[in-house]
């Protein structure tokens, strides 16, 4: 099941104009909604709703605006709750949807000193930390199955079956060839990430091998030779963490699905 949740500390803003509509007794009529709408325009520049304000397609109407603030029922989840919530309902977390800005692999964090002490932590405790450094997810979306199906939905780089995956872009990957950190060839991103800092830069032999997929052919169908193999496992594993690809594993089973 694809399961999505709000999160609290990038919605905080929100949870304070809440708190104020409660305070001032504003209900949802034409007018007051109306109302409501004009007075976020004195809101300081500052305020935590501001971004959201921006950005957000909740506040581009006034039905949506009411949703966000005046809605009676809302629960919001950290990483943590969210993780207890699914244990609650006899449910196991599989995978993020769009991982990668949970993982100190990724992004800015993957070059700050504080990511060796990241990755010691349990994986859990991981995206716990790294959503407290981020400190502005709206929201959390994950990939679940039931606690007592069978873990068959692991993808692993450090066996030897990796060389039979078939990768699939993702709809929302692009590669860019503009404005270039030193030595890269392009730039791989994925459209749908928030923050600026996720993308993955691609050297010229990289890059080669991104424009073989296909979503037929297998990794070591892109990278046959033999001293592609060790860069192909890199590349591959890393475009699957920046959320530029997925896995169709099913050769491993004469790829029946």
């Amino acid at each position: 099941m694809h399961l999505m949740v709000y999160a609290p500390y990038g919605r905080a803003g929100i949870y304070l104009l809440r708190d104020y509509c409660r305070r001032l007794g504003i209900g949802t009529t034409a007018p007051e909604i109306r109302e409501l709408a004009a007075s976020l325009q004195a809101l300081p520049p500052d305020h935590p709703l501001q971004p959201l304000l921006r950005n957000a397609p909740d506040f581009r109407d006034e039905a949506g605006l009411a949703d966000a603030l005046l809605h009676p029922q809302d629960r919001a989840y950290s990483v943590p709750q969210f993780l207890d919530f699914l244990g609650a309902a006899g449910l196991r977390f599989g995978r993020w949807v769009r991982q990668a800005a949970y993982l100190p692999q990724c992004g800015a964090l993957a070059s700050s000193p504080h990511q060796p002490l990241l990755m010691r932590l349990p994986m859990e405790q991981r995206y716990a930390a790294v959503e407290l450094f981020r400190g502005t997810m709206v929201r959390h979306s994950a990939v679940v199955y039931w606690s007592d199906a069978p873990d068959h939905h692991t993808l692993c780089f450090d066996g030897d079956a990796w060389p039979g995956f078939v990768p699939i872009r993702l709809p929302d990957t692009i590669l860019v060839h503009e404005r270039l950190p030193p030595g890269a060839a392009a730039v791989v991103i994925n459209k749908s990430h928030t923050y600026t800092d996720i993308y993955l830069p691609l050297a010229a032999p990289q890059k080669k091998l991104f424009e073989a997929i296909d979503g037929r052919h297998t990794i070591a169908e892109i990278a046959p030779q033999v001293a592609q193999r060790q860069p192909a496992r890199v590349l591959f594993e890393g475009l699957w963490r920046y959320d530029q690809v997925v896995f169709d594993t099913s050769p491993q089973q004469g790829r029946s699905r």
